[in-house]
């Protein structure tokens, strides 16, 4: 079992030698896409997010709160690692959910490297099993198996938990390229990880300009940002629930130049009626709290003071209505 931390050997090491040729070629310029893949939940918008160093990806305590792929940028003098984060693999119950599953799988087929979330705080349970099982499957793309959260673990717990990694990919036949224990929230290991997914990219010129953080459109970074103000402090079943869609994002007209004001005009749906005081919340409150939350983040994104204009709509039942998923950019 490879194990890495700070103090470990380098990668060259290894005995098939191809991660060896593959650090000595380092000096060459590399570029590739590396996904994170695991359950809901398991870290993986949080660690894009820590790599890139800036948000780029919502995160929440809730499940299924990726629906988007967010392509996170990590520019390297001799490398450039674009991040994929994809939703969590998850066994669906909604037209959105089979749709998200959709995504994952045509995500995997397109990447250079997977990585593989776990958290450290949780056994290996089904549904990381699940996802396991189908990485099987991919014989030649490199797995990289990634131990998130160990800041919320004793070293014995950290320890049981890459002994166990190992044996799931010992029983499914998966050869990890690497085993990385990493903190996001405590920025634990998190440039050894980057150090060891770059050497697994092929060579090549930058795919993207120096300085873009993500390929993202601002309008869909911009809702969300909104959903992830939304889905904080909400009942469990309504995270599920809730899409934003901006309608529209321009400046105001006859500001002076050293004064610019950008108006945002965005609707919360929701998916039945008895939902909308939820989110409202009494005399507004809570809807009021979602737009000074998100129109900070909103601003410290785009810097530009922003006009935040919010209103809750019902889409009923859009999670299971083709017409209402297109409608929403599903």
């Amino acid at each position: 079992m490879s194990v890495r931390s700070q103090s470990s050997e380098p990668s060259g090491s290894s005995e098939d030698g191809g991660t060896s040729r593959a650090l000595e070629a380092v000096g060459d310029h590399r570029a590739g896409f590396a996904c994170f893949v695991g359950r809901p939940n398991a870290g993986k918008s949080t660690l894009t997010n820590a790599l890139v160093g800036q948000k780029v990806a919502i995160t929440s305590n809730r499940p299924q709160t990726t629906r988007h792929t967010v392509r996170g940028i990590v520019h390297r003098p001799d490398a450039q690692l674009i991040l994929v984060d994809t939703p969590g693999l998850h066994k669906p119950r909604t037209l959105l959910g089979e749709r998200l599953n959709d995504v994952v799988r045509t995500t995997w087929a397109e990447v250079d490297v997977i990585g593989f979330c776990l958290p450290a705080n949780e056994k290996i349970g089904p549904g990381d099993r699940f996802i396991a099982k189908e990485l099987a499957g991919i014989k030649k793309t490199p797995k990289v198996a990634i131990v998130t959260k160990t800041d919320l673990v004793d070293s014995k717990t950290l320890a049981e938990q890459l002994i166990a990694i190992d044996q799931l990919g010992r029983e499914l036949d998966i050869t990890w390229a690497e085993i990385v224990p990493v903190s996001a929230t405590a920025n634990k290991q998190v440039d050894l990880l980057a150090d060891l997914l770059i050497p697994l990219l092929p060579e090549g010129p930058a795919l993207y300009p120096e300085g873009d953080l993500t390929d993202e459109p601002e309008q869909v970074m911009v809702a969300e940002l909104i959903r992830e103000a939304a889905l904080e402090g909400v009942r469990d079943e309504l995270p599920h629930s809730i899409a934003v869609v901006v309608e529209e994002m321009l400046p105001r007209e006859d500001r002076p130049a050293d004064k610019p004001l950008l108006d945002i005009h965005a609707n919360v749906f929701i998916e039945r009626p008895s939902q909308k005081g939820i989110i409202i919340g009494p005399k507004g409150r809570r809807l009021k709290e979602v737009g000074i939350k998100s129109r900070k983040q909103i601003e410290a994104l785009l810097g530009t003071p922003v006009f935040l204009d919010l209103h809750v709509k019902v889409a009923k039942d859009w999670q299971r209505d083709p017409k209402q998923l297109r409608r929403l950019g599903f």
